[in-house]
C-alpha cells in the first residue's frame, strides 16, 4: 500500500464521450461517415448552425443509447428532453450544443469490474445524448511562423453519447479497467467503434483526494486530453500524487480543468472548471420531448446480444480456464469464431470447447499476432479449422504435422484432409511401418544409445527426434518411443 493510500483516499469518476455508428448525424441527414473525407464536405445548414434551420432527432441514435443503457443496467426514462448547453467556442458555430441536462435517456445503472481478483460495482449516474462539435485544426504559417486555426465541420452534429460514472473508483487501475470493460460492451452491442486513438471514444477524469475515513469529498480536478488507456491510468496516477503533495504542504486544491501532456508525463492547468449554471441550460425549443414507452425499451432489449460477462460465465461452465474464458470473450467476433469451431467439432461439449480454445488461442492467435490482424481477417472458416483439429485429435496426423498443415491452409485455403491426402502426411502408427526407421536411428546414433544404457533416460528423446525427422514428423511419437525401448532392451 502506497503512502498516499494510507493517508488519503483517491476518488475517481469518469465521463466518457462515445460516437455512435449511425448512417446520418444526430439532427440532420448528413453522412456521419466523415473519417478521411475532405474538410467541410459532410455539411448542411443544420450542422453548420445557420439561422432558421430546424433539427430532427435521429431515431437510430435513440435506439442505440437505449441499448447502451440496458447493457449498463440503467433505468430508461419514459420522459426525457433535449437542452441547449450554451458556451462560446470556435468549434461550436451555433454558440450552443444540443445536449441533455436534467432528464437524460438513461440513469442509475452500474458496471462490474474486477481488479486484483476483487470485483467492484461502479455506478453509472447517467447516459445522455448530445451532438459532437466541429474540429479545430491548428497550423503554423510557414513564412511568418505565426499560428492559426482552421475549422472542419464534418464532425459537427455526429451523435455523441456521454456516459457518466459515479465517483466509485479508487485507483488508476480501476479507472483503466472500467474503460476497458465499457469499451468491450459498446463494441459487443455494436453501437460504437469505441476507439480512443481515433477519437470516437474520449474520456475525461474527475479526481479528488480526501483523508482516509472522511465522508466529505475533496475538491475535484478534471483531466482532459487522454487518448489511450495507458494515458488515463498515468494521468490519474500523476494527479493523485500532485494533489497529495499540495495537501501535505497545506495548499488548497482549486477546482479546475487540467490537460494531460503525454510527452512530459504530467498534467497542466487549462482553465477554472465551469459549473452547470455557467452553461445556462434551458430546454431546446426546436425539439419535442422524448417519450419512450416500456414496449419500446423491451423491443430494444430483445436486440441485445449476450454480453461479455454472461458469455464468460458460460465459457467457464465448460471448464475453460479463467485465462481462456477471458481471452475468448475479449471481443464478440473472436467469441463467435470459437463457438463456431467448437460446434463444428461435434464432440462432447467440454471436450469440444477445450480443443477449440487450444487452436483459437494457439495457432490462430499466433497467426493473427504475427500479421497484426483481427479475427475477421482470418482466412479459415470455423468448419475448416475444426476439420484440422479433428485430424490431430483423432490421431490421423501428428501435432507437428498439424501445425504444418495449418500453415498450408491459411496460405492456399484448402481443407486439411485434402492437404494430408495430397502430400501423404497421414500419421504412421503401425509398428511394422516404423521398426526399420527405429533400427536405423539406433544404428546411426551410438552415443545416444550408450547414454541411454548408462541410465540417461532423456537421451531416448533424441532418438525419437531422429525417427520423427526421417518420417517428416508423421510417426506416432508414443509408438516410436515404445519401439526404441524394446529394441534397446532386446539388444542390450
Amino acid at each position: 500500500m502506497t503512502a498516499i493510500a494510507t493517508k488519503y483516499e483517491t476518488v475517481i469518476g469518469l465521463e466518457v464521450h462515445c460516437q455512435l455508428i449511425t448512417r446520418s448525424k444526430m439532427f440532420c441527414s448528413c453522412s456521419a461517415d466523415y473519417s478521411g473525407a475532405e474538410p467541410n464536405t459532410h455539411v448542411c445548414p443544420v450542422c453548420l448552425g445557420m439561422p432558421g434551420v430546424l433539427p430532427v432527432i435521429n431515431e437510430r441514435a435513440i435506439e442505440y443509447i437505449t441499448m447502451t443503457g440496458l447493457a449498463l443496467n440503467c433505468e430508461i426514462s419514459e420522459f426525457s428532453k433535449f437542452d441547449r448547453k450554451n458556451y462560446p467556442y470556435p468549434d461550436l458555430m451555433k454558440g450552443y450544443q444540443i445536449s441533455q441536462y436534467d432528464l437524460p435517456v438513461c440513469h442509475d445503472g452500474w458496471l462490474e469490474i474486477e481488479v486484483d481478483d476483487e470485483r467492484r460495482r461502479i455506478g453509472i449516474e447517467r447516459v445522455h445524448m448530445e451532438e459532437d462539435t466541429a474540429r479545430l485544426l491548428h497550423r503554423t504559417d510557414a513564412v511568418t511562423g505565426e499560428g492559426y486555426s482552421l475549422i472542419d465541420v464534418n464532425r459537427s452534429g455526429t451523435p455523441l453519447m456521454e456516459i457518466v460514472s459515479r465517483p466509485d473508483m479508487r485507483t488508476p487501475a480501476e479507472a483503466r479497467e472500467y474503460l476497458v470493460r465499457l469499451r468491450q460492451i459498446l463494441r459487443y452491442i455494436g453501437v460504437s467503434d469505441a476507439n480512443m486513438e481515433e477519437g470516437n471514444f474520449r474520456c475525461d477524469a474527475n479526481i479528488s483526494l480526501r483523508p482516509v475515513g472522511a465522508e466529505r469529498l475533496g475538491t475535484k480536478v478534471e483531466i482532459k486530453n487522454m487518448n489511450s488507456f495507458r494515458a488515463v491510468h498515468d494521468a490519474i496516477a500523476f494527479e493523485e500524487i500532485r494533489q497529495a503533495r499540495m495537501l501535505d504542504a497545506g495548499e488548497r486544491i482549486v477546482q479546475e480543468t487540467r490537460g494531460w501532456v503525454d510527452e512530459r508525463g504530467e498534467t497542466v492547468s487549462q482553465r477554472t472548471k465551469e459549473e452547470a449554471n455557467d452553461y445556462r441550460y434551458f430546454p431546446e425549443p426546436d425539439l419535442p420531448p422524448l417519450k419512450l414507452s416500456r414496449a419500446f425499451a423491451e423491443a430494444v432489449r430483445a436486440k441485445l446480444p449476450e454480453l461479455p460477462a454472461a458469455k464468460k460465465e458460460r465459457f467457464l461452465a465448460l471448464r475453460l480456464s479463467e485465462h481462456e474464458a477471458t481471452a475468448l470473450t475479449e471481443d464478440r467476433e473472436r467469441a463467435a469464431y470459437f463457438e463456431g469451431v467448437s460446434a463444428a467439432l461435434g464432440l462432447e461439449p467440454q471436450r469440444s470447447a477445450k480443443l477449440a480454445a487450444n487452436w483459437v488461442l494457439g495457432e490462430v492467435a499466433r497467426w493473427l499476432n504475427a500479421g497484426q490482424k483481427e479475427i475477421v481477417d482470418f482466412p479459415l472458416g470455423p468448419e475448416q479449422l475444426a476439420g484440422l483439429a479433428r485430424l490431430v485429435e483423432d490421431g490421423k496426423v501428428t501435432p507437428n504435422v498439424g501445425k504444418d498443415v495449418f500453415e498450408k491452409m491459411v496460405t492456399n485455403g484448402m481443407d486439411a484432409a485434402a492437404i494430408v491426402e495430397a502430400e501423404g502426411l497421414a500419421q504412421i502408427s503401425g509398428e511394422d511401418d516404423l521398426v526399420e526407421a527405429v533400427r536405423r536411428a539406433i544404428a546411426a546414433n551410438q552415443k545416444a544409445v550408450d547414454d541411454y544404457r548408462a541410465g540417461k533416460d532423456a537421451s531416448i528423446k533424441f532418438l525419437v527426434g531422429q525417427v520423427m525427422r526421417e518420417t517428416r514428423g508423421r510417426a506416432n511419437a508414443q509408438v516410436v518411443q515404445g519401439l526404441l525401448e524394446r529394441e534397446l532392451q532386446e539388444n542390450d
